[in-house]
C-alpha cells in the first residue's frame, strides 16, 4: 500500500472496529459474546495473531471462496451467497466467520441446513452434525444488505466495499474482506477465488485473476465471472465496478496485462498499461518469475488517497499513479501477494521490501540511486519519529506508521551493503521462489540471510528493526 504523492501511511487506531450491525440469531438463540479462546470442539474466534485476537478464526484452514454477487449501485445494495470449502484442523461443533453487518438468509454446512448466531463481526455457525479433525466441509451463507466500508483515522481513510456513484472501489487492507463476503479475515490463511459479479448494464466489474466468461443476466445486467486460481489472502480481494475503458494485451514477456481507468482518468490509460507491463517485466529479473497469470492496474474515480496492491490489479484511488508508486504496488505482486505474513507484526516484509523497490526501480530508470534514499533518510534528526519506532515489530494501533515503510526499506540497504549485491540479489529471488504463494515471517527471512552470506546478521538486523534510536553507520 502506497500513500499519493509518496505521503506514507501513519497511525492507524481502529483496526478490528468499525460500525457493526445489529445482532442477528439463528434458530438456537443468542450466542455468549467472542473470546480469544473456545470451548472443546468449538474453533477460535481469532485466528491467532495476538496483535489482532479478533481477526480470522480458528479450528478450520480454507481452500477455496465461491463468490456469487450481485450489486445495485443505484440502491448500494448487494446481494451474496457466499461457498466456502475447507477442512477443520481440530474436532468442530461450531467455527465462526467474519461478517461485518449484512442480514443471513441462510446457512448451510455440506447441504444440511446450519445454525448461526451473530455478534458484533463474528458469524458462528453450527453444523447439523459436528466435523471431524480433517474433514473437509462445504459452508454456504445467503447475504444481503448495504455494505458497510470500514471508516478509519484521518491518514488511512475508509477501506472495505466502498459504494461509488456508479459502483464500487474496493480496497480490504488490513480488515475489510469482511465488509462484503463472510471470510476467514486474516492474511494467515489463504485460499484460491472465484468471483460471480452481477452489475447493471455498461457497468464493468473488475475482480482478481482471470475473467472466464461475461455473459447477459437475466435482470437484464450484466454477469462477470472472474477466477484467481493462485491463493490469495482475504484483504487483497476485490470487486471494483464502475464504467472503467479497459486496454487488454500482454507485456513484452508475455504476461496479460490489464489496465482500466474510469473516464475522468482516460489520458492515464495508455501510461498505466505501459508502466505496470515495463516494471512488472523489469521486476521478474529482480526479484524471480512473476508468481501469478497477469498484471496491470485499476484507476477509479473515488478519492482514496492511497493506492493498494490487489492481487493482479493494484487499485489506484482518485489519482493517476507516477512510476515509482506503480513500481510499489507491483513489487508487493512477489511481497506482500505471493509471499504473505503470517502476523501483522511482520508487515515490513511487506512494506519495506516496496519500498526499496522504489529506490530500486529509480537506480534502474536514472533517477536518484538507493545509496542516496538511504543517505538522505538516514539524514532525518534523532529525534525524527522514525527512529522512535521500531519496524520489524509494527504496532496494531499504529501498523502502517512510515517507520514501517522507511526504516524498512532501510534495513534492505543495509543489509545489502553488508552481504554485497551478488548474495543480496540471490537472497531476493530465492527468499521469493523458496516461499511462493506461501506465508512467511522475519525469522524466516534473517535465517535466510545469514544462510546465503555465511555471516552472523543478528546485530545488524536488531538495530534496524527491533531497536529506537537511529542506528550507527
Amino acid at each position: 500500500m502506497t500513500r499519493r504523492a509518496g505521503a506514507l501511511l501513519a497511525t492507524l487506531g481502529v483496526l478490528g472496529c468499525g460500525a457493526t450491525g445489529e445482532p442477528s440469531q439463528g434458530a438456537t438463540g443468542s450466542d455468549t459474546a467472542p473470546t480469544q479462546t473456545a470451548a472443546p470442539g468449538v474453533g477460535a474466534p481469532g485466528i491467532g495473531d495476538p496483535d489482532f485476537p479478533l481477526d480470522g478464526n480458528g479450528g478450520y484452514d480454507v481452500a477455496h471462496y465461491a463468490l456469487r454477487i450481485g450489486y445495485v449501485p443505484a440502491r448500494r445494495q448487494l446481494d451474496g451467497e457466499a461457498t466456502i470449502r475447507a477442512t477443520a484442523t481440530q474436532p468442530l461443533s461450531r467455527f465462526n466467520l467474519d461478517l461485518h453487518g449484512f442480514e443471513i438468509g441462510a446457512v448451510s454446512v455440506d447441504g444440511a441446513a446450519a445454525t448461526f448466531t451473530r455478534e458484533g463481526d463474528e458469524l458462528s455457525v453450527t453444523p447439523a452434525r459436528p466435523l471431524a479433525d480433517g474433514a473437509e466441509f462445504a459452508v454456504r451463507i445467503a447475504y444481503s444488505g448495504k455494505p458497510q466500508p470500514v471508516r478509519g483515522s484521518s491518514n488511512l481513510g475508509t477501506y472495505g466495499f466502498i459504494p461509488t456513484a456508479d459502483g464500487a472501489f474496493v480496497t480490504c487492507e488490513p480488515n475489510g474482506a469482511k465488509t462484503w463476503f463472510p471470510a476467514n479475515d486474516h492474511p494467515a490463511d489463504k485460499a484460491t477465488f472465484d468471483f460471480e459479479i452481477t452489475v447493471p448494464s455498461g457497468v464493468t466489474a473488475l475482480a482478481n485473476g482471470e475473467l472466464v466468461s461475461r455473459k447477459p443476466a437475466a435482470d437484464g445486467g450484466t454477469t462477470f465471472t472472474w477466477r484467481e486460481s493462485h491463493p490469495m489472502v482475504t484483504y487483497l480481494a476485490t470487486a471494483t465496478m464502475g464504467r472503467f475503458t479497459l486496454r487488454e494485451g500482454k507485456t513484452a514477456g508475455g504476461i496479460r496485462n490489464l489496465a482500466a481507468v474510469d473516464p475522468r482518468f482516460s489520458d492515464a490509460l495508455g501510461d498505466l498499461y505501459k508502466r505496470s507491463g515495463e516494471i512488472t517485466d523489469h521486476w521478474t529479473t529482480v526479484f524471480g518469475r512473476y508468481p501469478f497469470s497477469s498484471t496491470g492496474g485499476v484507476v477509479d474515480d473515488f478519492t482514496a488517497g492511497y493506492a493498494l496492491e490487489n492481487q493482479t490489479k493494484p487499485m489506484y484511488g482518485g489519482f493517476e499513479p507516477d512510476q515509482s508508486i506503480i513500481a510499489h504496488e507491483l513489487a508487493h505482486q512477489w511481497f506482500g501477494n505471493s509471499l504473505s505474513i503470517e502476523r501483522w507484526e511482520d508487515l515490513w516484509l511487506n512494506e519495506g521490501f516496496a519500498t526499496y523497490a522504489e529506490w530500486m526501480w529509480s537506480e534502474h530508470s536514472g533517477g536518484t540511486s538507493a545509496e542516496e534514499r538511504f543517505q538522505s533518510a538516514y539524514s532525518r534528526p534523532a529525534s525524527d519519529p522514525i527512529w522512535s519506532y521500531p519496524p520489524g515489530d509494527a504496532q496494531p494501533d499504529d501498523l502502517f506508521n512510515e517507520s514501517v515503510y522507511i526504516r524498512g526499506g532501510m534495513a534492505l540497504h543495509a543489509l545489502r551493503k553488508e552481504i554485497g549485491d551478488g548474495t543480496f540479489f540471490k537472497l531476493l529471488k530465492t527468499w521469493a521462489a523458496e516461499h511462493e504463494h506461501g506465508t512467511v515471517t522475519t525469522e524466516q527471512f534473517t535465517a535466510l540471510a545469514e544462510r546465503l552470506s555465511g555471516k552472523q546478521l543478528d546485530t545488524l538486523f536488531d538495530v534496524w528493526l527491533f531497536k529506537t534510536g537511529r542506528p550507527a553507520v
